[in-house]
């Protein structure tokens, strides 16, 4: 017999959009003193990482859809936070990096996120710390396996 009753508090999709959402909107208050949105840090942060990335790697990166980062990524060229560039590999792809003030402003942000990720993990210790990120990292590829991402989330930083 199918279960027919859902607690809300006990539910995964719930707990974890819930805390999605609370990390986004205390981030998100950083962000906006620094004149960014929560999208713009996932391309400098994945720029920071992996400099050079192409635009569907960094869609891919990011789960911001491409139609949208196209245009995200015109906004952040133009306040000179990104450049476009040339693939070294391939003279007909464009890489995307950071500009020295995507650089600058990315490394001024990044004590304040990892700041926000220690407040979200108190009380946990660091093999604790380190089994939630694993299991949320399987727990990601099992949706990507079944074709279930949903890649345009808007809710964690």
């Amino acid at each position: 017999m199918p279960a027919t009753s859902l607690r809300l508090d006990d539910y995964l999709p719930y707990l974890v959009n819930r805390t999605g959402i609370s990390l986004a909107a205390h981030f998100g208050q950083v962000l906006r003193r620094a004149g960014i949105s929560l999208q713009d840090w996932r391309v400098l942060a994945a720029l920071r990482e992996r400099d050079g990335l192409r635009l569907t790697e960094l869609a891919e990166r990011t789960s911001i859809e491409i139609s949208t980062l196209s245009r995200l990524v015109s906004s952040m060229e133009a306040a000179g936070l990104v450049a476009r560039q040339k693939d070294s590999g391939d003279a007909r792809a464009i890489a995307l990096r950071l500009t020295p003030d995507g650089d600058a402003l990315t490394l001024r942000l990044i004590p304040e996120a990892l700041a926000l990720e220690e407040t979200a993990l108190a009380g946990l210790d660091a093999a604790e710390a380190a089994q939630l990120k694993a299991l949320l990292i399987r727990a990601y590829r099992n949706l990507a396996a079944a074709g279930a991402t949903g890649d345009s989330a808007e809710t964690a930083p």
